[in-house]
């Protein structure tokens, strides 16, 4: 006899990934248990007070009043559910190695629960082999084996917070399993809810996928912001640069230079892929200079920001400057590794009267017990604005012809003052 459950699908972790995965498959018609162990956030959810797109605002507005969809902080539970997704995250310390602590104790409680005809989905960003350790082989031990009892696969997440342009659905998702079977299942899950699944033979080549995915992108990045500081010294618009680069319908990808890069993945991913690598001696030179790159940009605002006061005159002590935007990207509350933060703390530790303007983040906290509030922009009078993150629709009005503006982020026009990193 087959085994019954009361639930479709269970995502373990209701976090940027975890949430949104939850509603696609209730919109499906699925019957979802969201589980979080954070139940301060599991209120917020709620009451709906969560960084969603509008549609997903939507969803989560109609799911809260069904009966498909129920929200618990108990990992148990994890066993009346048919499928498990795990979509918790994978961090960094302040020492760019892996913090594995979410990841290992969200599979240790799904592994606890497993039944047998489960299936088992790891979303979550992590070092290859980490499907096989965290899942696999603690199921085998407790007779679950993958490809026979239990279904294991792993589909690593693509989710752009604060962007629309892509639906959740829409976006093709990798699929690796244990075995052929593994892969199947798996993949039968994922299609309730997700239009193009691409298979591949492994959940090592999956894993290697994603890893793959984020070390291009930080690489592109550090690239464009070598570029722009080279354009820069040759009096070249690098926006333009890239711009006309881009015009080329092979060969080339636009990436953009920016104060630094933050979020879950960029920042965080490719040290997966090093910490792994050191294991075998391998060394990979282009990806370890970018990540160290990416993390010294945040050092270079805070000089440039010392180099651009000093030309008109002025030092850094006592000096008062506006960061405009504080979250890592334009569209979302989301702090995660945002170069704002680093940032802010340099100019603090020169003595700079440092404040912020951004509608999505009321208040940042940050260390040395400095906790900053959202200011009205039109009441500071800053020696600098420092542009980090540009809002869609934020009221720029406020910005007066002689303010002297340091321009991270490329994008801000028609300002005489404007000066780029």
């Amino acid at each position: 006899m087959a085994p019954q459950f009361d639930y479709d699908v269970a995502v373990v972790g209701l976090g940027y990934v975890g949430l949104p995965t939850a509603l696609a498959f209730y919109s499906s018609g699925a019957r979802v248990l969201g589980i979080d162990i954070n139940s301060a956030h599991l209120g917020r959810i709620r009451a709906r007070d969560v960084d969603l797109l509008a549609s997903d605002h939507a969803r989560l507005r109609d799911a809260l009043t069904s009966e498909h969809l129920t929200l618990s902080a108990d990992t148990t539970t994890v066993a009346q559910a048919a499928a498990v997704i795990i979509c918790v995250p994978t961090p960094v310390t302040a020492y760019l190695v892996p913090d594995l602590t979410p990841l290992h104790r969200a599979c240790e409680a799904v592994v606890e629960q497993a039944r047998q005809g489960q299936v088992i989905i790891l979303t979550s960003t992590t070092y290859v082999g980490s499907t096989q350790d965290m899942l696999v082989k603690p199921l085998a031990a407790r007779g679950l084996r993958a490809g026979r009892e239990i279904s294991v696969a792993f589909s690593p997440e693509r989710i752009d917070p604060g962007n629309d342009a892509h639906a959740h659905e829409d976006v093709p998702r990798v699929v690796g399993g244990t075995s052929q079977q593994c892969t199947a299942v798996a993949m039968k899950v994922l299609s309730r809810c997700m239009v193009n699944l691409h298979s591949v033979s492994s959940e090592g080549a999956a894993e290697m996928t994603k890893l793959l995915e984020n070390t291009f992108r930080a690489v592109n990045i550090a690239l464009a912001n070598e570029i722009a500081e080279a354009s820069r010294a040759l009096n070249i618009d690098v926006m333009e640069v890239i711009g006309a680069a881009a015009t080329k319908p092979y060969g080339f990808m636009p990436f953009f230079p920016g104060p630094g890069a933050g979020g879950h993945c960029i920042p965080c991913d490719p040290h997966y892929l090093l910490w792994q690598l050191r294991r075998e001696r391998l060394q990979t030179p282009v990806v370890a200079q970018a990540m160290s790159a990416i993390a010294g940009r945040p050092r270079r605002v805070v000089e440039r920001v010392r180099e651009v006061l000093s030309d008109s005159g002025m030092g850094l002590p006592g000096a008062r400057v506006l960061v405009l935007g504080v979250a890592y990207k334009a569209g979302v509350e989301d702090l995660r590794e945002s170069p704002a933060l680093e940032i802010m703390e340099g100019l603090l530790a020169t003595r700079a009267d440092v404040c912020y303007h951004d509608p999505y983040v009321p208040s940042v906290a940050l260390t040395g017990g400095h906790v900053l509030s959202s200011v009205d922009p039109a009441s500071v009078q800053a020696d600098l604005v420092l542009v980090h993150t540009l809002h869609q629709g934020v009221d720029l009005a406020w910005l007066t012809e002689d303010q002297l503006i340091l321009d991270a982020t490329y994008r801000l026009a028609g300002a005489r003052r404007r000066i780029t990193l």
